[in-house]
């Protein structure tokens, strides 16, 4: 999966925060309500403009840097 296909950064949409692409929904949002045991459901009925494809680039983005390797986001 390339993560820029759905994960973008951009210094004037939230302050450059990873987002999802075509939002202002950041990333960092998505992987606090998964780790608050949020059902993907229910994330995507609170945010109608993600897809379940967003949450698992969200997940593989945090993935990544949790290997503590350098993330390049077009």
């Amino acid at each position: 999966m390339d993560l820029s296909d759905r994960i973008s950064t951009d210094p004037s949409i939230c302050h450059g925060k990873a987002c999802i692409k075509g939002t202002r929904i950041m990333v960092s949002v998505i992987l606090d309500n998964l780790a608050a045991c949020v059902t993907h459901d229910e994330i995507l009925k609170s945010y109608p403009a993600l897809k379940k494809e967003d949450i698992q680039s969200a997940i593989s983005y945090a993935a990544e840097l949790a290997r503590e390797r350098f993330v390049m986001i077009r």
